[in-house]
């Protein structure tokens, strides 16, 4: 069969798949509609999703939510509990937090002309100070979660991508955990001296003759590079669950993830 044969019959098969699961509430053939409610035919409604296999594993719209929130939930606490230690940042290549990108001009100068233990030391600060304040991290995230609906959570299953969750709640959380996160930043940047190793270095910076001005917001930038980092934690912690759910050790996540074919 060729690809433009299999193209309409899987289309058809998806189509088909949908409207079943919105017209089928649990342990009857009614014709509920779905909703975040968790009534007849809401929340209760089954999901029938094709594994490739002999058959097809049934889960409803309800279970689908709660193990999307508690994958999610589990990812938080996990990629937490790994870089809110020393190190947990600046030593994972991934996620440290490098020197202000719109202030490369300030790095490049300063290290042709030996100032270059400056911006060392505000790089190893900018990443303790996202170490000492990732753990408060943990309940803005997880109030975020709770705010998922049902209907989000049956597109982030449908969808086979291993961090569908994750880059869904990038997408519609991040300017508010940014918002509610700063404030922590702004304390551990205080205590790890990274405001005082950023003044110094403009101050600096700013005597060499001809420059070009920065105007860095400094919280504002951690504060998003650690989020991104914590996002980017979650993302792996989601992948494992979804190659092996029993790893979570739910039995709501095995029970969905586990009946779909990634």
């Amino acid at each position: 069969m060729n690809n433009k044969i299999i193209l309409p019959v899987f289309f058809l098969s998806f189509l088909s798949t949908i409207l079943y699961a919105q017209r089928t509430p649990v342990g009857g053939s009614g014709t509920g509609t779905q909703n975040d409610s968790g009534g007849s035919g809401g929340a209760g409604t089954i999901i029938q999703q094709v594994t490739g296999g002999s058959g097809t594993s049934k889960f409803t719209q309800a279970e689908a939510a709660q193990a999307i929130k508690e994958a999610l939930t589990k990812g938080i606490t996990e990629g937490v509990k790994k870089v809110s230690v020393t190190d947990g940042y600046f030593k994972n290549s991934f996620i440290k937090i490098p020197f202000p990108n719109d202030a490369k001009n300030v790095e490049s100068t300063l290290r042709k002309i030996g100032l270059g233990s400056m911006i060392d030391n505000l790089v190893l600060s900018l990443n303790r100070a996202a170490e000492s304040a990732a753990s408060q991290a943990t309940p803005i995230f997880v109030n975020s979660i709770k705010q998922m609906t049902i209907n989000d959570a049956i597109n982030i299953v449908s969808n086979k991508q291993t961090d569908a969750a994750t880059r869904f709640l990038e997408r519609t959380t991040t300017e508010q955990l940014v918002a509610a996160f700063k404030p922590s930043i702004k304390t551990a940047l205080d205590k790890t001296l990274a405001t005082k190793y950023w003044k110094d270095i403009m101050t600096r910076y700013n005597q060499i003759p001809f420059v070009a001005k920065v105007n860095t917001d400094l919280p504002d930038y951690a504060t998003r590079k650690a989020i991104s980092g914590l996002f980017y934690m979650v993302a792996q912690e989601e992948a494992k669950i979804r190659k092996d759910p029993k790893t979570a050790a739910s039995s709501i996540i095995e029970k969905v993830f586990g009946s779909i074919k990634f």
